[in-house]
């Protein structure tokens, strides 16, 4: 029986004007699909004017100009529906969805949905579940007294995968896709007698714990910085844009 994280997996990734889900927009995103590890990879891509300038800071990360979304970027509308479905046909398929801290992509499109669409991101997944492998909660749990920093790039050079093209949102997505299989692979043990979905649930136990411990770091050295706990989706905020 082949294992979880040598099966199909998809994953989903985005480039965005900042890092407020509440206020930033989506200017790229991609999601793309493996039906099994080492298999031909499929890709989907978006390139969005977001509507909005996008400040100096993000087009330093990842490269996208004003001038070039403008010219080459579709309205945010007919695309954020477009991704939506294709993550609705994901979970349609029973087919896991890595996200890289889920809770920023998966907020910031489902806050985009209800600004351009005035819908959700539940909405277009129907009641069906959306089962999501988040790279960042899943290390940080099975792995949690490693110092360091666990970005994608810390967690590519970790398990070593190759990142090409770091910041463009398909290369990104297809490198946690990656991530995950590593992960899979190093800690089988662990894993392997787990469904995605199961883990799905245990993750929202396990990032929920995480916010909490760097929760009370950040008021142990006297900042007021809050940490949301919920995942894979923050609760719509009434005051959101």
């Amino acid at each position: 029986m082949t294992r979880w994280y040598e099966g199909p997996l998809a994953a989903f990734d985005t480039e965005t004007t900042g890092v407020d889900v509440e206020q930033d927009r989506i200017v790229s995103a991609a999601v793309v699909v493996q039906e099994c590890a080492g298999g031909r990879v499929r890709s989907t891509r978006w390139l969005v004017n977001p509507g909005i300038p996008v400040p100096a800071g993000a087009t330093e990360i990842h490269g996208l100009t004003d001038d070039h979304l403008q010219r080459l970027g579709r309205w945010p509308a007919p695309v954020m529906e477009e991704i939506a479905r294709t993550l609705g046909e994901q979970a349609a398929a029973g087919r896991p969805v890595v996200v890289m801290n889920a809770p920023f992509d998966l907020t910031l499109l489902d806050r985009e949905l209800r600004r351009h669409r005035a819908s959700s991101l539940a909405r277009y997944l129907d009641n069906r579940p959306l089962t999501v492998l988040d790279p960042r909660v899943l290390d940080k749990h099975l792995d949690r007294y490693r110092k360091g920093r666990r970005t994608l790039t810390d967690l590519c050079a970790h398990y070593g995968i190759t990142l090409d093209g770091a910041h463009d949102a398909a290369a990104d997505a297809v490198a946690s896709m990656e991530v995950v299989r590593a992960v899979g692979r190093r800690f089988a043990g662990r894993l392997e007698r787990l469904s995605p979905a199961e883990l799905h649930t245990l993750q929202a136990v396990w990032h929920a714990a995480q916010a909490r411990g760097l929760q009370a770091w950040f008021a142990r050295n006297g900042s007021e910085e809050a940490v949301d706990p919920h995942w894979p989706v923050r609760p719509e905020l009434t005051t959101a844009a």
